[in-house]
Order: structure tokens, then sequence, then C-alpha cells
């Protein structure tokens, strides 16, 4: 049994991370093995029946958190927690024609002006597996360690890019008010941080809300966060929210709404909710219905949920590359594919556009000049006219509308924040960007 401080000193490790406040910190100075000695097949992780001891990944002592054993749960969610189907349907795959290029002899100069190549950004950024659509395409796949075609991986905050498609695509059917007050669809909100608020101020995560991630403070709401979600253990005594619900109605207001953009996950489980209560469906049930079943995806997807069931929409979706290739592509051609319009062409649109860049500077992103935020997605405002979908340790949704390109990527970083790979990813990007429209 752990003890409580063991579960303490986990969870600032883990917070840490995910904090991103361990960037200035080099591989070598926390002495973390590179990708190829990480590699989960060849450390073997949870290998034998049973596995050695010291070789199992539990959930209940937080070891599935702990990098590198991150490298072999990315993928095994589904082995360590309660979770939600998302069905892909009895319709036929869609076809993601093959015409592979050997895009390894692509050489760039990194962040540093040192010359490196395609697969080198790879290792630097731990990645697990990749796949590059070009004009509907494969040209390049690869898998590493013990990830599979048919493995779903954790997509962390990229899921909160599919909650707010499936926002943006219920607003322009009507369904969805995005200047209505939040509490039009969720009353219970009405004496917290979101009762003066707006779905669209929620949609860009412009909301003054108090809800600190300062991971010193044992008291900070992110805590409460966690534990009511169910992605830390618990202690027998614990006494605070036990769902993701019971935690959002407590969250107080803090600043003005609509002055500047601050990314905050509770932001996302409050649009999921609205999303819920929108369409009066569950976010498995919806995402299979309106989009999954839509693209002729190859597998089922699945969310991490609470104690009742709840879908953790801010970074709980664990889907298959090909799959979130086929999403991705969707995106591109303007919420078309598999001879359907999936989402409204319009929904695209909203999303494409951005939002205010002067409201998204004030966040300090460096490695994000000139984006903005729209519908949960990321948006360049660059002469590619990219938009994305992000999650902390490298993963990734990269769509490059100009390039005709469109780059899936997950990764198992042991850090958190994508600012401590952003440099070296999107070079190798914007390199692979311009080598393809040759």
């Amino acid at each position: 049994m752990e003890t409580n401080m063991q579960q303490t000193r986990f969870a600032i490790l883990f917070f840490a991370l995910l904090s991103g406040s361990f960037m200035s910190m080099s591989l070598a100075q926390t002495a973390l093995p590179d990708a190829e000695a990480s590699d989960p097949q060849k450390m073997g992780w949870m290998q034998g029946f049973p596995p050695a001891p010291d070789k199992i990944i539990k959930f209940a002592n937080g070891s599935n958190y702990q990098f590198p054993r991150t490298r072999w749960s990315f993928s095994h969610g589904r082995e360590l927690g309660p979770t939600s189907n998302v069905w892909h349907g009895a319709g036929p795959v869609s076809a993601l024609p093959v015409a592979l290029r050997d895009l390894d002899k692509l050489r760039f100069a990194d962040e540093n002006g040192k010359d490196i190549g395609w697969a080198d950004m790879q290792a630097r950024t731990y990645t697990d597996s990749i796949l590059v659509l070009h004009k509907g395409k494969i040209v390049y796949e690869r898998y590493l360690g013990i990830t599979k075609t048919y493995l779903p991986h954790i997509a962390m905050s990229v899921t909160k890019s599919f909650v707010g498609t499936l926002a943006a695509t219920l607003a322009a059917e009507g369904k969805l008010d995005p200047s209505a007050p939040v509490t039009q669809y969720i009353p219970e909100l009405k004496d917290t941080a979101y009762g003066d608020a707006t779905v669209r101020q929620v949609m860009d995560m412009t909301i003054g809300v108090q809800y600190s991630e300062n991971y010193a403070d044992p008291k900070a709401e992110v805590w409460d966060y966690a534990r009511s979600g169910g992605l830390l253990p618990t202690a027998p005594t614990h006494d605070g929210p036990k769902t993701f619900y019971d935690f959002l109605v407590k969250l107080k207001k803090e600043g003005r709404h609509d002055e500047a953009f601050a990314y905050k996950t509770v932001n996302a489980e409050v649009l999921a909710w609205i999303v819920k209560r929108a369409s009066g469906q569950n976010l498995s049930d919806l995402l299979s219905e309106r989009i999954w079943q839509k693209l002729g995806t190859e597998n089922d997807a699945y969310f991490s949920v609470d104690s009742v069931g709840t879908e953790q929409g801010g970074g709980g979706l664990n889907l298959t590359l090909r799959d979130m290739a086929r999403f991705g592509e969707m995106m591109r051609l303007n919420g078309k594919f598999n001879g359907q319009q999936i989402i409204p062409a319009v929904a695209v649109e909203d999303i494409r556009k951005g939002a205010d860049p002067a409201k998204f500077a004030k966040a300090g992103y460096a490695t994000l000049p000139g984006y903005s935020y729209r519908n949960m997605w990321w948006v360049g405002h660059n002469s590619h006219q990219t938009f994305e979908a992000r999650g902390i340790h490298g993963q990734r949704i990269y769509i490059d509308p100009v390039a005709e390109m469109v780059i899936v990527k997950f990764s198992s970083h042991p850090i958190a924040a994508n600012g401590a790979t952003d440099p070296v990813t999107y070079r190798a990007f914007q390199a692979l960007a311009n080598h393809l429209m040759k």
C-alpha cells in the first residue's frame, strides 16, 4: 500500500512535469535516458507472465505517470483505468492511399543552426509514432517501441480540439448558441466563475477563473481537479470533490472575462459539459455518431472517465494514429471526407479564422508568436495558414493547407510542456512542407 507521503511526492513530480517547470532542465541535467535507451520494449515494461516486479506499471502507485514508464503507459490507458468507448461503426473503412517517400533523407537546420535530419527530430522529441499525409496520401508512417497501427495512444490536450469541433458543429447547426450565457446550458454554474460568462468565452479560453496551477501550493485547485477526475490515486480519507462535476461547481471567478487568453483545462471540461447538455448525448456517443463513424475509421477510440463515467474532455481521448490522420485530413478539407460533408464547412472556417492574436499574446507563449486560440484549436495566422491541435508530451495534429499536408504525431517526451520541443518540431514541419511543395 502506498503511503500518503509517497503519493504526495509522486504528485509533485507529475504535476511539475505537466506545468513545464522542468523546461529549463536539459535531459543531461536530469539524467534521463534518450529515446533509444528508453524504448519500452528494450526496457521490458510489462513483459512476461507475470512481469518481473520491477517491470510492473500500475495506476495505484502512480508509476504509470513516471518517465520512462510513460513510454509504455501512454499506449495502454485502457489497462490502467476506467474508460468509455467511441465506436467506429459497422461501415467500411475509408481508404488512405499510400505513396511512401524517403523523407528520412530530409535535412534542415535546428534551433541552434545544426544540420539534422527528419529522423533526428523524432528521436529528440521521443516520438512514439508519426504519419504524414500529402494531398490525402500517406507519404510517411513510422511506429516505434511498442506502438502499433491498431493500438490507441493518449492524445492529451488534442482532446480539447475534438470537443471544440463538436461545439463548433452544434453552433453551426443552431443547436448551441456561442453568445448565450453558460448558465443557459448549465444553471448549476450560476454561482461560479462561469455565472456571468458566455459560451464563446469558454470556447476561446478567455475566462477569468480562480484555478491555480502553482504546484508548490498544496491548496491549489489543480489538486482537487486531478483527484476529482481520478487522474491521481487518492487516500481513503480523501473528502474533496469526487467527480469532474463536483469540482466544476466550486470554481470561483478571478479577474475579468474576455480580456486575455488563459489556457486552463477546466474550461475544456466546462465546454464538454455544455456540449453534452446541448446535444443530449455523452461525448463518446456524440463523437462516434457525428465524426468517428462517418470518417470510416479503422478502430474504436476511447475516453478516460471519472468515477461516475464522465469523460475527461480536457485530455482523456485515446485513438490510433491513422484515425487521427483521417480527422486531420477532414479538417484540412473543410469538414469533407469519405465522400461526405462531416463537419459543416462554416464550423471549420470559424476555427481556421482564429481569434484575436493580441489577447493570445498576453499568455506569453514564446514559441507561438502571432498565434490565437479559437474553438479549442491553435491557429498560426502565418503564410501557410496552419492550425493545429496540441497535447502535452508531444501529441500533435498539424495542418498546413497551403502545403496540402497533415502531420499527426504521438510522443512520450519526459518534459510535458511543448515549449521544450516546439523549436525543433516546427523547423522540421516547415522544412517538410517546403520539401513536399517542390
